[in-house]
């Protein structure tokens, strides 16, 4: 149980630092990556709508009043002499009208015409192609596409991608090393309670022992000098429930902390299920109470065959305890897939709250006013359901599909 605690908590704190850092790293990442949109799209819409080059004051006039406009606000003066862009006109049928290239060396007008007639296939407004982003304007009948080189930003943005990946990567790994060196300290008040309840169980269940021997030898004594009579009975009654309280608590105590080392082969266990079922068929007969049993035949499975065949008993002790006068009672053993299914139910003379059903394995637990102490049983039974599950590597749940039906479910490996 401690191995197990610790593992969860070791998964719970690395997957709680992963998912903070996927949503850094990301968010980080994803507004790197606008910046770098936002800011080529700045350029573009600014060049398109300078009739395909930056405005740069002083130079030349041609058409000039647009070329010597200044730049919008925010934008640096050497920004038009760093970028580095060209675009192409396109008439409506989609021939070249006029290229400008003057402002890039890696492209030539071949080249450029390529990229803007795939632009023009695409039928998009903007986006990116290779390295650059282009942006599409319609000017009358013309189509003007012009293209950006992020180039550099592009590479600046894939360099912080990776370099922000590695260093939460390592760091996940680094907080990785110091969480399991550290875990067994942090879990070590746990591991020390859980270990004193188990000693103080498995303690004071010896020391129990002996005063009940004493109790019932003293009535032996009370029934040969008095003879039988209720107070004696109801003592006599009374020392053997306690005596059963206390064997229970000591098995489960000492299930739990061998839990990984119950000895285990492969065995026929189906015929060990027909076994053990079939005194409690006589039982239930005796109490009017109808009893199912369906078993497939010729299964084996890799566990304790001691445990498994405790596990059965305990499951139909506990269906017959809880189960009215003519209820029913089944239980069915089969293979799923991959999986050995076993499953015990029986009818409820109360109504079964669903809010109790996570807490049915727990000790002591009761759900309802008819699971008293008058049934003979202690609440220890699905403790130690669970606890030989467990060992098996197995699931155990409880469900009531109509309230008033209890079905208790272990499945195993195959």
């Amino acid at each position: 149980m401690i191995r197990k605690l610790k593992r969860k908590f070791i998964l719970l704190s690395m997957l709680s630092l992963f998912l903070l850092l996927v949503v850094i790293v990301t968010g980080m990442n994803l507004l790197n990556y606008t910046s770098v949109c936002r800011e080529a799209d700045e350029i573009l819409t600014l060049i398109s709508q300078n009739k395909g080059i930056f405005p740069s004051p002083g130079e030349g006039a041609g058409e000039g009043a647009d070329q010597n406009r200044p730049l919008p606000p925010g934008m640096s003066p050497e920004l038009p002499y760093e970028s580095r862009y060209f675009s192409v006109m396109l008439d409506a049928s989609g021939n070249v009208v006029f290229t400008e290239t003057s402002r890039i060396f890696s492209v030539d007008t071949g080249t450029a015409i390529a990229y803007a007639q795939t632009v023009l296939a695409q039928d998009s407004a903007g986006g990116f192609l290779n390295d650059f982003r282009f942006y599409r304007r319609t000017e009358g009948d013309m189509t003007r596409v012009t293209f950006l080189d992020c180039g550099r930003r592009l590479d600046s943005f894939y360099s912080f991608l990776f370099t922000s990946i590695g260093m939460s990567l390592a760091g996940l790994f680094a907080v990785f090393l110091i969480i399991t060196f550290f875990a067994g300290k942090i879990i070590q008040p746990i591991a020390e309670s859980y270990e004193k309840q188990k000693r103080f169980i498995t303690d004071a269940g010896h020391e129990i022992k002996t005063p009940l021997a004493i109790i019932n030898t003293n009535i032996d004594l009370l029934e040969m000098e008095f003879g039988e009579n209720e107070s004696v009975t109801d003592i006599r009654q009374q020392a053997k429930r306690l005596s059963s309280l206390t064997n229970d608590l000591v098995s489960l105590a000492r299930m739990e902390e061998s839990e990984q080392m119950l000895p285990m082969v492969t065995f026929p266990v189906s015929e060990v299920m027909e076994e053990v079922a079939m005194p409690f068929q006589t039982l239930a007969q005796a109490q009017q109470k109808i009893f199912s049993c369906k078993v497939t035949p010729m299964l084996s499975m890799h566990g304790n065959e001691k445990s498994i065949g405790q596990l059965v008993s305990i499951f139909l002790d506990n269906a017959l305890k809880y189960s009215p006068e003519g209820g029913n009672i089944s239980l069915e053993f089969t293979k799923r897939n991959r999986s050995l299914l076993l499953s015990v139910s029986n009818t409820s003379s109360s109504e079964i709250d669903p809010a109790d059903l996570p807490h049915v394995f727990d000790r002591f637990y009761r759900t309802d006013v008819s699971r008293n102490s008058e049934t003979g049983g202690h609440g220890i039974g699905l403790s130690m359901a669970k606890a030989i599950v467990n060992a098996h590597g197995g699931r155990i749940s409880a469900q009531t599909p109509d309230g008033h039906t209890f079905v208790v479910t272990a499945t195993f490996p195959a």
